[in-house]
């Protein structure tokens, strides 16, 4: 089906009787020309494999499948799941996968192992509430070789923040180890029913060529670094890593840095050395 417009949007709930749930961000894409710019931010290609989290009415869906891509789609809400069993599925050539669930929980959407090892890319509106748990999912692999995601831009600034600043954090440091951004695009709240409070940015992530995935307990001590951010991370290492703590610090002052340095200062770099 074309990309549904702001008109079509609104009757297609009414006729199914839902009201669009604040809790769950859903806030539906009624432009097609952004629809489109998704696509080509991604480079879609027939045959390629693609996640998508949150379908909804099922614009994107429709779009990713007429493009030749095979679609593994995780939704949440009951009621726009059978929306999506009822309209989209029938007419995808079994190059739909979609499952009901919590995309925290599936971030891949089903996606089997096998799968995601040849390679598979992203592309998501995703619920703003979960970006950053959903991110955090999958910056612990398989790992996407590209993704394009919409965005709040609060959250797009604070991932793709660079050392030094307030955004700076501990999901800037996971997602910039294994991913270099791209140039996205800015999406006017216009372009969603119903319309966002906030300005909304489509992210451009393209894979390293050596990208590299933190191991949990790493992530649990830089969460930790950076939840106390107005700490030396020499003071903090000490008491919560002593032994290969002092040796990383040693490294900071290798690189001109110190034991006084804060955690927004430390480049992703310097954090990819750190080891429990």
């Amino acid at each position: 089906m074309p990309p549904l417009s702001f008109t079509t949007t609104r009757e297609l709930l009414a006729k199914l009787g839902h009201q669009p749930k604040r809790f769950l961000g859903q806030n539906f894409l009624v432009d097609g020309n952004i629809v489109r710019k998704s696509l080509e931010l991604a480079a879609i290609a027939p045959g390629d494999t693609v996640v998508e989290v949150g379908p909804g009415l099922g614009t994107l869906t429709s779009a990713l499948l007429a493009a030749g891509a095979e679609v593994w789609a995780v939704e949440k809400d009951r009621n726009l799941h059978l929306h999506l069993e009822e309209s989209v599925l029938p007419l995808a050539a079994n190059r739909l996968h979609l499952l009901e669930g919590d995309a925290v929980e599936e971030p891949l959407a089903g996606l089997p192992a096998a799968r995601a090892t040849a390679g598979f890319k992203v592309v998501a509106n995703l619920p703003y509430a979960i970006s950053t748990p959903w991110m955090d999912a999958v910056l612990s692999g398989p790992l996407p070789d590209r993704m394009v995601l919409m965005l709040q831009q609060e959250a797009a600034q604070r991932y793709a923040a660079a050392p030094g600043g307030k955004q700076f954090g501990a999901i800037s440091v996971f997602l910039q180890a294994a991913y270099d951004v791209a140039p996205g695009h800015k999406v006017d709240s216009a372009c969603f029913y119903p319309k966002p409070d906030i300005e909304s940015y489509l992210l451009v992530l393209v894979r390293k060529p050596s990208p590299h995935v933190f191991p949990p307990a790493v992530k649990t001590l830089i969460r930790a670094c950076f939840q106390q951010r107005r700490k030396q991370v020499g003071g903090l290492l000490r008491g919560l890593l002593p032994d290969a703590g002092a040796s990383w610090v040693a490294q900071l002052t290798a690189a001109g840095l110190s034991g006084q340095t804060r955690a927004e200062a430390i480049p992703v770099e310097l954090w990819r050395t750190l080891a429990v």
